[in-house]
């Protein structure tokens, strides 16, 4: 589920949001997304809230937040679900926006790990555009024990 399409203004917003430390967007993009998670017909099914996670250095040192936990932190709190930390990233990997296509699908390859995950998952990013980080983080919350596994993003 997006939000949005990844062009013009939700483009602006996503920017805003990651690059220019705009955290206060991360409350109504989760709105929309809230809006958008509770009308597809599995809205309801969805009990934890999981981010993408992010390298520490990029997050200490680039950015000093995750966009991803920012929304799904919001989103949570929008849907009345837990927001839970189940997935690490145990090996760093290259920023998805200068690769090509298929260096992004290979790129996040076992660079996810899990230790447990129940019940249905909402999985949420910022940016989806290959599905490859998605899939990969989908792959193992379903190892280690999730049901399913939902995506939400701001923009596709």
């Amino acid at each position: 589920m997006a939000a949005g399409r990844y062009a013009g203004f939700v483009r602006e917003l996503v920017h805003r949001f990651k690059f220019g430390g705009r955290t206060d967007l991360a409350r109504p993009l989760a709105r929309r997304m809230a809006e958008r998670v509770r009308a597809a017909r599995w809205g309801a099914d969805v009990g934890t809230v999981v981010p993408v996670p992010m390298r520490r250095l990029k997050l200490l040192f680039e950015r000093g937040y995750n966009p991803a936990e920012l929304l799904a932190d919001r989103l949570a709190g929008e849907l009345g679900r837990p927001a839970r930390r189940w997935l690490a990233q145990v090996r760093p990997t290259p920023s998805q926006t200068s690769l090509t296509g298929a260096e992004r699908r290979r790129n996040p390859r076992g660079a996810y790990a899990a230790r447990r995950a129940r019940g249905v998952v909402l999985l949420v990013d910022d940016v989806l555009t290959t599905g490859a980080t998605a899939s990969e983080c989908s792959r193992v919350l379903l190892a280690a024990g999730a049901s399913r596994v939902y995506l939400a993003v701001v923009g596709r």
